[in-house]
């Protein structure tokens, strides 16, 4: 902690160029473009709060030990807005349920540690209004229009150091160009994007970031005999996604059963088919036999976290530039039963009182102790995308951990337009606002109506204007009425800029360890510290619900 004291004693001022343009943005530190390690170049800093994050990260100092404690938790409910629902839940009526986090009970209560009682996100609190003032629009448009994507993944092949995945897919920053119309990677990866419902409400557009998310088996899922078998390969996945929901039968695009050598369908023959039946084994050199609610062994996810685009007629898209990648593999299978002595390990250190635990595996990224491994990759001062330091990834493990609604740990594949409809790239304009399992109302009105906004803040004043009426009640007609998922939860294109561009401010100040949603002003209906006196959520407004939705096949 020497260390870190004596840094307070540096010079106080810094103001450096924005590479790209010749326009200023203060920032605060400089990062190492061949190590990715912090160096700090005279931040304006003081004793107390102020000390950057990135100073945490040199001197080996932790910020924060409960950083799986997201943002959204600190948000003030007034006993009756309740964003807390799409984490917590209790599912009673499903026994077989792997997940038994049963954490319900953690709607609107505030039950935090004595450390997490202070709300340690404080990029929340930063008004970013004169910051982005000197950022114009062909600056920021010109930044979130590059590649990144393509030089990292060169210079992670070249890296003979490197011991973490390596993940291309060519042309990734370029969807259209990456993927064919199933999804599949056209560069033969095995990579395969998916339709999904993104969650609420971080991962709308309106609120900071486009994105994708794509699914790859392992080798074996993909062959027969050895031998590339998109058949196979199509029918595995489908395979997953009955496993994963719980379903008897799906639709597919036409799959030839005798190219796998399977009768998929069950009518006692080989054919060309296009539904498959719930099988007890995967088929193709795969032998594993199907889990509820549970992804095979080496099943990975890649999901990237983008800028959000706008293109010359106003048209949101999902930016080429990605703020973040973000890695997951399964790489021990357990069962529900080994995934309960896990679930009752957490419970028991939570009693105890103990911090959270974060196992770091260097290059590798982190081990969520339920048969995962988690990586990321995060913009640097020059918007290379670099490794994220430990405390960054350690926030991860808020939601790929110990959440009562994620199914094997996990949010998008649950999410995926069921069936034959929800294989290709995300694409809002294709999806509506269908209702959740077991209820009638589409998922964003009634998420919006029981948060009281379009965001967990209720701060996106652009979305209250929009879709409630000046007392503040959710126009329920207007929201129903509307077409497409992209005209419900998209941003108009000065809206988007001057996100892309506060966000843009905390890459250059480095600072995610305070946080990395990109607020325009002062959060205010979030809690800076926890006390005895916050209301908690009263009975009414607490919510059993289910994130998968109810797709018409």
């Amino acid at each position: 902690m020497k260390q870190l004291l004596l840094i307070l004693l540096l010079p106080v001022s810094i103001t450096v160029l924005l590479g790209c343009s010749e326009e200023n943005i203060i920032i605060g530190t400089e990062l190492n473009a061949n190590t990715h390690t912090a160096t700090p170049s005279a931040p304006p800093y003081k004793v107390g709060d102020d000390i950057p994050a990135l100073a945490y990260i040199e001197h080996n100092e932790t910020y924060n030990a409960e950083s799986v404690i997201p943002p959204q938790c600190y948000t003030k409910t007034n006993g009756v807005n309740n964003p807390c629902y799409a984490c917590h839940q209790t599912d009673r009526t499903d026994l077989n349920r792997p997940n038994q986090m049963a954490d319900g009970n953690l709607q609107g209560d505030y039950e935090f540690s004595d450390l997490g009682v202070k709300n340690h996100w404080k990029n929340l609190f930063v008004d970013r209004t004169d910051l982005i003032k000197g950022i114009s629009d062909k600056t920021i448009l010109d930044w979130i229009n590059q590649d990144n994507y393509s030089e990292f993944i060169k210079k992670q092949q070249a890296n003979s150091q490197w011991q973490g995945e390596i993940t291309p897919i060519k042309n990734l920053a370029y969807p259209e160009k990456a993927f064919n119309s199933q999804g599949f990677a056209k560069d033969g990866s095995g990579w395969v994007a998916f339709n999904y419902k993104p969650f609420p409400s971080t991962f709308w557009p309106t609120n900071g970031s486009t994105g994708d998310v794509m699914i790859r088996l392992p080798s074996a899922f993909r062959e027969v005999k050895g031998v590339y078998n998109q058949d196979a390969y199509l029918a595995n996945l489908s395979l997953v996604e009955l496993a994963l929901k719980g379903l008897e039968t799906i639709s597919t695009p036409p799959i030839n059963e005798q190219r796998v050598g399977s009768d998929l369908n069950s009518d006692g023959k080989l054919s060309i088919v296009n539904h498959i039946t719930k099988q007890p084994h995967y088929v193709g050199d795969a032998t594993s036999p199907l889990a509820y609610q549970l992804y095979p062994e080496g099943t990975e996810f890649l999901h990237t976290v983008r800028y959000i685009g706008v293109d010359s007629n106003g048209t949101i898209f999902n930016a080429p530039r990605m703020k973040e990648v973000r890695y997951m593999k399964k790489h021990n299978f357990k069962s529900k039963q080994e995934l309960g002595t896990s679930y009752y390990r957490e419970a028991k250190e939570k009693s105890f009182e103990n911090l959270p635990q974060t196992l770091y595996l260097g290059d590798q990224g982190i081990n969520n102790s339920f048969g995962w491994t988690i990586n990321g990759y995060i913009e640097d001062t020059q918007g290379e995308l670099r490794p994220q330091h430990k405390q960054e990834l350690a926030f991860c493990n808020g939601c790929h951990k110990t959440v009562g609604s994620t199914y094997d740990q996990t949010f998008s594949f649950a999410r995926k337009v069921t069936g034959k409809k929800g294989w290709g790239y995300i694409d809002l304009k294709s999806m509506t606002d269908v209702p959740n399992k077991g209820e009638t109302d589409g998922e964003f009105l009634t998420y919006m109506a029981r948060v009281g906004g379009g965001d967990e803040f209720r701060q996106n004043q652009e979305m209250l204007m929009r879709w409630f009426n000046e007392d503040g009640q959710l126009n329920t007609e207007k929201v129903k009425a509307t077409p497409t998922l992209y005209d419900l939860i998209t941003p108009s294109p000065e809206r988007a800029l001057a996100l892309n561009k506060a966000y843009l401010s905390i890459v250059k100040e480095q600072s995610y360890l305070f946080g990395r949603d990109a607020t325009l002003v002062k959060a205010h209906n979030v809690l800076e510290h926890v006390n005895d006196s916050q209301q908690p959520l009263k009975p009414e407004h607490r919510y059993v619900w289910d994130m998968q939705l109810a797709w018409a096949e």
